[in-house]
Parts: structure tokens; sequence; C-alpha cells
């Protein structure tokens, strides 16, 4: 019913606008002598077709569309349909006339043309300013409305900037109003993009904020890479201003920029470096339709390669945990996700070769990806026996059985602490590595392994640590002012492992390009801002001092691995090393040999397992041996 009202409106302004533009003519070309025998003869020749003359431009009006456009966004496409329909009207009329022999000057009928398309035109473009008057920012907003209105800074003055404009102009219902307009194109410093001033570049938005009493910044450069929205977001965080970005335009569904599309910057897109991108066709491929196990199916790394690898259809998911409760939320969630999906659920240690044997013979995997570990370098130093059976021997046991079961490919989920390890977890990591090159060697299997570094969001990374920290009000603490590490988020360290699996040949390391390395203190004080509070005042950062096999710095290569090239941009493997000469001898004495071994060590004290790993991994270097 408002449609029809407001359609019905317009219809009636146009009648009006349609013979004032007549009369008007009229007047004009008999120079307002309305006593003139000529002039009342042609009022009479157009009093005699008003009727029909009115129906055919309106008829004409709304074959093209003018009463079905929304006006408060009139803009150059609305204004060429107001033109062509009057002069196409213009055209129908003046046949009519000519064809019953009626004769009204042609002048008149110029000058009604020409007010047709001033009067129909103006009608329409004053209801977009009339709406305008109550834009916040505007002087009648201010004096007449008394509206509160945020101060916006826009960052990037292309498409997707001016658009962005646009749309804040266009709906002043969110109480937005730009200011000013920033860019790094010096070319464009100076001009003016939808009537706002570009005032500068990136350097220059701290200057701009506090010259403009900027509020809210909105980063509208959805074709920036993440390094350069990490540069940008870096001189944003100089001001007090609340951050928002419009996504990239991968991740705008409709490809339209909109308020709607705003959000708050996130860690991720700290990370300075673009996401990694998979060959879905290659993934699929060899997922399809297989019998597929992943180890530590319920914790962060392996719930995440059950999700992606469902979305490939295959044959049967089989997801093993020792966590009974991380595996049922995960085949919950699956099950009403994927209905056609065959998982099984497998509750069971890697430690238990005897019951991993049974999965293996009741549900014969094709593809194995094993990401049961334990990972935490503090709790592993303080308990290394554990993270000996766990990581050293549950990965012996998966290997040897995906050997003797004839699995295809095997993907050992990997980390950059196995780099010249500095603590147990990643000396017992690097075992893990050697002993499925090792095992390449002579099996039919195609083994390979994944290293990347600390996953952000992951149970025990330090991003959950710091937003508890910051919910209990502080401090967040950092072990060192100087400590680095190198960050990827979940789904793209899971993309990772899956593309490896496809394009492993066997016995390779795969290594991510993850761009630099993230100073740890920097990453606190981001997602402090980001959770509205200010560094040092609102929540502190509190220096505890580096743990026990903690480095500064982490490394994803061994000094004599180098890297290759592969057909992904964003994945290198190391060259192959060989293992060394202990574990070589463990493992040349049979497949239960190591376990022996490993029970031996397991009897003494914590200080003789430290030792032992330092025997099979010599670059293992920890400082309390």
């Amino acid at each position: 019913m408002k449609r029809i009202t407001k359609i019905s409106a317009l219809i009636l302004v146009d009648i009006l606008c349609i013979n004032i533009a007549y009369i008007i003519a009229l007047l004009l070309r008999f120079e307002f002598d309305v006593s003139s025998n000529q002039f009342n003869h042609y009022m009479g020749v157009y009093l005699d077709n008003f009727i029909i003359i009115t129906a055919v431009k309106i008829l004409i009006f709304g074959l093209f569309g003018l009463y079905n456009s929304l006006w408060r966004y009139a803009g150059v496409e609305e204004v060429a349909k107001v033109l062509f329909s009057a002069v196409v009207s213009f055209i129908i009329v003046f046949i009519f006339l000519r064809l019953t022999h009626q004769v009204i000057p042609r002048g008149v009928q110029g000058i009604c043309l020409f007010l047709d398309i001033i009067l129909i035109g103006g009608s329409r473009l004053s209801y977009r300013y009339i709406r305008s008057l109550n834009q916040p920012g505007n002087f009648f907003s201010k004096v007449f409305y008394k509206k509160d209105f945020t101060k916006v800074l826009i960052v990037g003055a292309g498409d997707a900037g001016a658009s962005m404009i646009k749309e804040i102009r266009q709906n002043p219902d969110t109480g937005k109003y730009v200011v000013a307009v920033i860019d790094d194109d010096p070319q464009k410093i100076g001009r003016r993009i939808v009537g706002k001033k570009i005032v500068g570049n990136r350097n220059y938005i701290a200057k701009a904020v506090k010259k403009y009493g900027i509020d809210e910044i909105i980063i509208a450069i959805p074709s920036a890479s993440k390094r350069q929205i990490q540069g940008i977001v870096n001189e944003c965080n100089k001001t007090d201003c609340k951050v928002k970005i419009l996504p990239a335009y991968i991740d705008l569904i409709d490809g339209k920029v909109s308020i709607n599309k705003l959000r708050d910057v996130q860690i991720e897109d700290l990370l300075g470096r673009d996401p990694v991108s998979v060959n879905l066709s290659e993934i699929s491929g060899y997922l399809e339709g297989k019998n597929v196990m992943v180890t530590g199916g319920g914790g962060s790394i392996g719930s995440e390669l059950c999700r992606q690898i469902s979305r490939f259809k295959p044959r049967r998911l089989i997801a093993l945990d020792i966590y009974e409760n991380s595996i049922y939320i995960l085949v919950d969630e699956l099950k009403r996700k994927y209905p056609e999906l065959h998982i099984e659920p497998v509750i069971c240690s890697v430690r238990n070769k005897q019951r991993l044997e049974e999965v293996f013979i009741k549900y014969k995997p094709h593809i194995v990806f094993h990401a049961a570990a334990h990972k935490h370098v503090p709790l592993m130093e303080a308990n290394p026996k554990e993270a000996v059976l766990n990581n050293i021997l549950g990965t012996k046991n998966i290997v040897d059985l995906s050997h003797d079961y004839l699995v295809e490919n095997f993907v050992l989920i990997s980390t950059d602490k196995a780099v010249n390890p500095a603590n147990v977890m990643g000396a017992t990591k690097r075992v893990a590595e050697m002993i499925i090159q090792e095992k390449s060697y002579h099996s039919r299997t195609c083994f390979s392994a994944v290293r990347f570094g600390n996953v952000l969001g992951s149970n025990g990374s330090v991003l959950p640590l710091f937003r508890k920290q910051i919910e209990m009000g502080g401090p967040v603490t950092v072990t060192h002012e100087d400590i680095t590490r190198y960050f990827m988020t979940i789904p793209e360290a899971v993309q990772l492992v899956i593309q490896a699996g496809a394009m492993a040949k066997g016995g390779e390391i795969f290594v991510l390009d993850m761009g630099d390395a993230v100073k740890i203190i920097d990453l606190a004080e981001n997602v402090i801002r980001m959770s509205g509070f200010v560094p040092y005042v609102d929540i502190d950062i509190e220096i505890t001092g580096l743990r026990p096999g903690e480095k500064l710095y982490e490394e994803l290569l061994l000094d004599e691995e180098g890297i290759e090239n592969t057909s992904h941009d964003n994945i290198f493997v190391a060259k192959p090393v060989k293992s060394s000469p202990a574990l070589h001898d463990i493992l040349s004495k049979g497949d239960d040999y190591l376990g022996e071994v490993i029970e031996d060590i397991c009897k003494k004290d914590d200080k003789d397992v430290k030792e032992w790993l330092h025997e099979v991994v010599p670059n293992y270097r920890n400082n309390n041996l």
C-alpha cells in the first residue's frame, strides 16, 4: 500500500508538471499576452487535447520506469530515463497532432520539451535533496534536528571508497557522516571524490583524526593485500578511533559494497600475508570416495581437518581421538551439516597399537592425517615422558600400521618448533618427522609432513589466553619484549595439510610461506585495542620472562635442509635430511624395537629422557641438560 501511494503521488506530480509546462510554454511564446487571439486559439487546441497528451506522456514515463526507480538514490541513470522519456513522449504527441490536423506551434512544443525535462527531473532530484537535509553533518541537521553523528574518515579513494561514501550519504539512519578521505596515490591528494576531499596519504591519518575530530575510520580497499592492510591499521592504531574494514572482494559474496558488509578489524587482517589458496580440484581428486582417517580428530587442527574433508565427499570419515567429549561435539556438528556423510567416531589412544590395528582392519583407511600430539611446550617440559610416548611412540604406531595396511597417503602435522628444537615438544616432533622420512624409503605408502607455525585461536594458543586475560581486567602477559612467532589461521593450516597430501610423492616436509614473524608484544597491543581498550592505560602488559624451552624466535628450516619450490606459490618443500645415526640404528632393528627403547627410557627420570632425546636429535638444545 505504501508503494502504491508513492507511485500515485508521483503520477499526480507529473500530471501537474506536464500541464504547467504547456501553459508556461504558451505564455513564453506569446510574451504573456493572454488577451491575444493567437494565445487563446492555441490554448483552446491544448485544452481540447490535454487529457490525451497527459495520458500519452504518463504512459511513456511508466514504460521508461520512472515509477519503479528508488528516487532517494537518483543519479545519472535516472536523469537519463527522464531525458529519453521526455523526448519520446514529445515525438509521439507531435505525430498525434500532425495526424489529427491540429496545430500547436513548434516553438511552444520545443519549450514544453525543455520544461518537461526540468520539471519532471527536478521533482525527482528535489526529493533526494530534501531527504539529504536530514543527513548527519548537514547544516540543517545540526541546526534544526540537533542530531548526534559519527565523523568518519574513509581510507581508500577508489570505487569501493566512493561507493561507501554514497552508501553513508544515502543511509542517514546510520548516524555517520564522512568528513574526509585518505589515499596513498599522490595524484589524488587534494582532489575530491563524491564531494569529499582527499586530504593525504596513510601517514596523515593521525593528523587528519586530530584536525577533523574523527570518531571512526573505515578502510575501504577490498583489493588491498594483508601487508597493506597491516600498514594502514598500524597508522590507525596511533589514534583512539574505532576502526572498521570492508572485507576483501573474495569475501563480498554479491560483490556489492554496503555498510552492512563492514566489520571490525581482526587479528587475521594483521598477519602481513595473504591467505593461502588451494587447488580444490586436485584435493577433491584424492579425497572423494576414499576412507579418510584423522587422528586427534577432536582437537583444533583435527576437527577443522574433518570439517574441510567432509566437503569433498569421502566414502567414510574416521575421526579418532582419546577425548570423547570433543569427538561427540564434532560428530553432532558434521551430521547436521552433512547428513549424507558416513562419519565413524573412534575413541582410542595412538599409544595403543593393538586397538589401533583393530581400527585399521575394520575401516581400511586409504588416507591418514596424523594430528594427534601433545603440543604445549611448558607442559611437555614438565612431562617429557608423556611427550615421548604420545608424539614419538604414537606416531611410530600409526606409521607402521599405515605401511602394513597399504594406506595410500599419510600426512603428519608437524611444527616449526621441530627445527633446531629448544624444547621437549619440538624434539619429539622432529623425531616424528624423521620416522616418516625413514619409512618412506621402503614403503609403498606416500609419507609426508607439513610444518607450520602457531595457529591463531587453537586450544592453548596465545590469542585465547590474551582475550581471557583482558576479560579479567589484565594484565596481559608476554614472556619477552622481543619474542616473535609465525602465525596462521586454523583454516589456512588445514588447507595446507590437505593440499600437501595431494602434492606429496614421499618423504617431503612441506613448509608454508608464512610471511614475516609477528612480535608477540605487538600482537598483545592489537588484541587490547580490538577489545576496545588502550594498552598500558586500560590494560597493562607484563613481561614475565622466557619459559623453560622457549625460544625468542622460531625457524621453519634446518640449516642443512634448504627449500625447493612446488606448484603452489605459497608452499615449499624442505630437502630430505638423513635421520641421526642414533635414530637410524634404532629404526633399523625392527618395528617394535623403538617401543622397547622408549619403554626402558620412560622408567628413568626426566633428565635421562631429555638426554636420550638429545642423542636421537643432536641439534636439540635444552638449557636444562
